[in-house]
């Protein structure tokens, strides 16, 4: 077998799995009504989401860790086998509690499968090949975007709910196959294993506390578990200082530049959850729009960060990094400013601008973003870096969205006048037949207002650390 087809078997490998974990998250939250009516889990439903979520993210810097260490194949198998692994326990989940406990082992799989797809793109292709391959990689989570919904739906309405998991399986065993086939690598020099069990203790800890204090951050209990999250981040900075080898190696980020890269990412996937959660939002309950109709703003970014990824390779050709992020981030701010004020007349056909200009926007940024997350480190450091960036990504879209959810629940209370919270709740989906009057509008619109506030506050912070990043000439 020649070296090209080896190659064009482990990409193959590396897009299906791409393909197979961004769909997951499409596929799942279209079953989720299903799912809870027939588990009778409403009360846990949260779970069915954050279980992964969680375990997505105490596990992706250590597999970042042990692929540098031992080498990417054999992390990258042993994610995809406990991907496979937990989706068909999930499809075959009698109950709630398994279901989450089974969600929550796919989420172990997929904290080796997400980043270590980047990485092995890395050791495949040179900085100047990279951006191409990265772009049509994003090709395979583009398809996920648009056939995610359409195939949950087709397989709750005709099988079940159960087959939502179960139509991964085979890709996932397909995924295995290909990489065992094509990957042949050098492995690294075999050496003795040290696990910095201090490090991932901490570093669980730090995301435990913290994504569960975020989810309960209405109560006490939540800043008590946020205040417990900061003392254990201090307390993981000063492990990973004193370390050997540490989980996550700090000299990385003595790379301003390493630094920007990281917080553009992790803000910019916090700015996702505006448009993806509340632009729908706003569609079908003060537009009264159909939720297909609706969607279509979300499916409009989604192609137009499929076709921009492409544009990456020849604009880095031509203007320096920084150059690029601040002028198009400064247009994605110009372009979500209006809906700080935006009234009941404000027109539909805009929301559909700004989502193909944020999908642009993010399609150039987040994709330069990664490249240059490998590119500034060392070769012994590319897993650990881009395990790092997947890390940061996963973290701003958690935060955000339990942030949001708060702040927009506290600003319809806050602008009741009067009215009704409980019908405020029921004409929120356009599924109810009655249109919002002016009374009930008002508190939605004043929750948008707040959400879409703090999407301009994190576009200028981005706009800020890249302003101030010293590094302002071209990468080479």
């Amino acid at each position: 077998m020649g070296k090209n087809t080896k190659r064009s078997l482990v990409m193959a490998a590396v897009f299906i799995a791409t393909f197979m974990t961004s769909v997951e998250v499409t596929i799942v939250t279209t079953a989720l009504p299903s799912i809870i009516s027939d588990l009778e889990g409403l009360s846990m439903q949260s779970w069915i989401m954050s279980s992964y979520l969680l375990t997505t993210a105490v596990t992706t810097p250590i597999y970042g860790k042990l692929a540098d260490t031992i080498g990417r194949k054999h992390v990258f198998q042993f994610g995809v086998l406990l991907f496979t692994l937990g989706t068909w326990l999930s499809g075959l989940a009698p109950n709630i509690m398994l279901l989450i406990l089974a969600r929550g082992l796919q989420g172990i799989g997929a904290g080796a499968v997400m980043p270590l797809t980047f990485t092995i793109i890395a050791d495949y292709f040179d900085f100047e090949e990279r951006a191409k391959i990265l772009a049509l990689n994003n090709t395979a989570w583009g398809l996920s975007a648009l056939m995610g919904p359409l195939l949950g739906g087709f397989l709750v309405d005709n099988l079940s709910w159960h087959w939502v998991f179960f139509v991964n399986v085979p890709l996932g065993l397909f995924v295995f196959l290909l990489m065992a086939v094509g990957d042949h690598q050098p492995q690294p020099e075999k050496q003795k294993m040290r696990f910095d069990w201090r490090g991932i203790f901490w570093l669980a800890a730090t995301l435990v506390t913290l994504l569960l204090g975020i989810q309960n951050s209405q109560h006490i209990s939540g800043w008590l578990l946020l205040a417990a999250a900061l003392l254990c981040l201090y307390l993981l900075i000063r492990q990973e200082n004193h370390a050997k080898e540490p989980l996550i190696p700090l000299k990385m980020f003595q790379n301003p530049t390493f630094g920007v890269q990281i917080l553009t990412a992790t803000l910019l996937s916090g700015v996702l959850i505006g448009y993806q959660v509340y632009f729908p939002i706003w569609l079908q309950s003060l537009y009264r729009l159909p939720a297909t109709q609706a969607g279509l703003a979300v499916t409009s970014s989604s192609i137009m960060w499929l076709l921009a990824s492409f544009l990456v390779g020849p604009l880095l050709k031509r203007l320096p990094p920084r150059r690029i992020t601040l002028i198009l981030v400064f247009l994605l701010t110009c372009a979500y400013s209006p809906l700080i004020f935006a009234a009941g007349g404000f027109p539909t056909w805009v929301f559909y601008l700004i989502a193909m200009t944020n999908g642009t926007v993010m399609g150039i940024v987040i994709t330069m973003n990664t490249m240059l997350t490998q590119h500034l480190v060392d070769p012994q450091y590319v897993g650990s870096a881009t395990s790092i960036f997947t890390l940061g990504r996963s973290l701003g879209q958690t935060i955000m969205t339990g942030f949001f959810g708060t702040l927009f629940t506290f600003l319809i209370r806050q602008n009741l006048h009067g009215a009704s919270f409980k019908k405020i709740n029921e004409i929120i989906s356009s599924a109810h037949p009655a249109a919002a009057s002016s009374e009930l509008s008002r508190p939605i619109l004043a929750g948008l207002h707040g959400v879409f506030i703090i999407v301009v506050l994190l576009l200028a912070v981005v706009l800020w650390c890249n302003w101030r990043d010293p590094h302002r000439g071209m990468i080479e």
